[in-house]
């Protein structure tokens, strides 16, 4: 559940949600379906989803994608920059088993509305990735379209951190990554909003690992040369979900500051790395049938919405900021040692830190 709230006040910005996750957000759920075949095994993958409240494709989300740089190979996101809205499920998997999590979306969207390509559009599945191949055996491609029907049938609002799921595989600054969530919760016109972040962490030199300031990484790296590598390469994708009243091209802006984050963790967004940002709010949804005769009724083609003020956005960008930082850590936080396909062994953060004989920031 994110990292203990002692840990440096650089990294509150706002108070954390009670769980201190993404599904701090009200309706907004995560689940996983981990692929694990023990210790030097040749699976260490899964998925990993992301739900929205409600029919996302009958009462479209206001949504966003940034891509700082784009190695990698997400799904779904010309169109949610097009049309700004989000209509399925997320989900993250390895980069080779995208194609089986559009699947899964698409049998998803299917299976619920028998409408679509027949009397009305296809949908857009989004879909993102990281590269788990040093961990896992990737070329195997062994998840299968179950297993995202598994991932979202497990979303709940307490979700696991670390490695599990579609983090399972990854490697963060050279050590064990994979998933980890934050949450902050702001006050606008007498009520309470929440930003939450969740974020899959690929990504990274050790070397370069700074945690609430902390240059940890130089200190670990001293007594683990065979980890220096110089190169920030990987990837990291993050969702941002909220229920502040906000359009695409805010949530964009919001998505802009997921890089804050990066940077104050030691990463600097390298040349073979992926860095990508998907933004959806729960409010301002927009119907799909807009225009349309349902039950009767004809729904409106004009609506109205609330919208947060930009004079608002600086508060919000330091929330952003703030989590995202956060959730990166406590992917760090939360994952174990793990034994990899190879047969070597990478070190969660706690266990080097522990052999290097390193004090970690108060909190970890």
């Amino acid at each position: 559940m994110g990292v203990t709230s002692n840990l440096n006040n650089e990294l509150c910005a706002a108070a954390r949600g009670p769980r201190n996750l993404i599904t701090d957000v009200p309706g907004v759920r995560v689940g996983h379906a981990t692929l694990e075949d023990g210790p030097g095994g040749p699976l260490h993958t899964g998925v990993t989803a992301i739900v929205p409240p409600g029919d996302c494709f009958t009462s479209k989300l206001p949504a966003a994608a940034y891509v700082s740089n784009g190695f990698g190979k997400s799904m779904g996101l010309v169109q949610v920059e097009e049309l700004g809205c989000l209509e399925t499920p997320i989900l993250m998997t390895n980069t080779l088993s995208c194609g089986a999590c559009f699947d899964a979306l698409v049998r998803h969207a299917l299976d619920t509305h028998p409408q679509i390509g027949v009397s009305t559009g296809t949908v857009n599945p989004v879909v993102m990735e990281c590269n788990d191949g040093p961990i896992n055996d990737i070329r195997a491609m062994g998840v299968r379209p179950e297993h995202g029907f598994e991932a979202m049938r497990a979303a709940s609002e307490d979700c696991e951190e670390g490695a599990v799921g579609a983090g399972s595989g990854m490697t963060c600054f050279g050590l064990k990554g994979g998933i980890g969530s934050s949450s902050r919760v702001l006050s606008f016109d007498g009520r309470e909003y929440t930003i939450g972040v969740l974020v899959m962490t690929n990504f990274g030199a050790l070397e370069c690992l700074r945690i609430a300031g902390v240059p940890v990484g130089e200190q670990l790296a001293e007594f683990k040369r065979s980890l220096v590598s110089g190169e920030d390469k990987g990837s990291i994708v993050a969702v941002i979900a909220t229920d502040l009243p906000v359009d695409a091209r805010q949530l964009r802006r919001f998505a802009k500051r997921v890089t804050v984050g990066i940077t104050r963790c030691g990463g600097y967004i390298g040349n073979g790395s992926g860095e990508i940002v998907v933004a959806f709010s729960t409010a301002n949804r927009m119907n799909h049938w807009a225009g349309h005769e349902v039950d009767g009724r004809s729904l409106p083609m004009i609506d109205t919405a609330a919208r947060l003020s930009d004079n608002a956005m600086d508060v919000c960008f330091r929330a952003v900021s703030a989590a995202s930082e956060e959730a990166i850590i406590s992917s760090l936080a939360h994952a174990d040692s793990l034994i990899g396909r190879t047969g070597e062994i990478t070190w969660s953060l706690h266990d080097l830190a522990s052999q290097a004989g390193v004090d970690l920031p108060a909190g970890l």
